[in-house]
């Protein structure tokens, strides 16, 4: 870590290199830090091109971090509505040079089609919180329980600005929890997002899924392609080969 690095960092952040074009990220563990969800989302992604992607719920960047350096998107940008998270990934975005090409917003999700002009993306992405209600919740303001509860967005909120932000024919990217899929993907369709692929996640290869990847396309044909299912381990702490190259090992 360079002393001009470590000038940037507030109590308890760390900086963690993301194995990607000597790309790093600033987290506080005490807060939220991006977990294998953004990983498997981008590496689901693959290289799109277009002018414009934004990133629903950014955190602390992790997404747009990552895509700058596996696609050919002109510009990226996040929105977080947490103004600590948004502030931690400016400065992420500050320290590798980035700033030009990855804007971050405070704002808040469900008002999104306020803050952005309309059919004006060609790319969104979503890791959003997949927990219904606040069942079991302790504090409710925490960034990592606004992160994993609906508490500030459903996820009718995000299909519906999404609807509203994508260009005709453009690409929505999700991450979300098997045990909700049925809702999913009625909530796509209603605003006109058919979904076109999607991914089963398993954490092994005898395991029920945990995880699933979406793609959808405002305005497409209806008809999905579900590809083969993504195994996260071959054994305990044992990453498949998949899954490490996603990673950059």
């Amino acid at each position: 870590m360079t002393e001009t690095e470590t000038q940037m960092l507030k109590p308890n952040e760390r900086i963690d290199d993301l194995q990607r074009n000597g790309l790093k990220i600033i987290q506080n563990s005490e807060k939220f830090c991006f977990g294998m969800d953004a990983v498997l989302l981008s590496g689901f992604v693959g290289n799109v091109r277009g002018k414009q992607m934004l990133d629903l719920g950014t955190g602390t960047g992790i997404l747009p971090l990552l895509l700058s350096a596996k696609t050919d998107i002109e510009h990226l940008t996040g929105l977080e509505i947490q103004p600590e998270s948004a502030e931690m990934a400016q400065r992420s975005m500050d320290m590798n040079g980035l700033s030009d090409r990855i804007s971050i917003v405070t704002g808040d999700i469900k008002t999104a089609d306020q803050l952005f002009e309309l059919s004006s993306m060609d790319v969104i992405t979503c890791n959003p919180p997949y927990m219904i209600g606040q069942h079991g919740i302790t504090n409710p303001d925490s960034p990592k329980a606004i992160a994993r509860h609906e508490i500030l967005c459903t996820f009718d909120d995000v299909a519906r600005v999404t609807g509203r932000l994508l260009k005709p024919g453009g690409h929505f990217f999700l991450v979300h929890r098997p045990f909700r899929l049925v809702e999913i993907m009625n909530t796509l369709t209603k605003y006109h997002l058919e979904p076109k692929r999607m991914r089963l996640v398993h954490p092994f290869v005898d395991r029920e899924p945990n995880m699933v990847l979406i793609e959808a396309v405002r305005g497409g044909n209806s008809r999905i392609s579900v590809e083969k299912p993504l195994i996260l381990f071959d054994e305990p702490d044992v990453y498949t080969e998949e899954v490490r190259e996603m990673y950059g090992f």
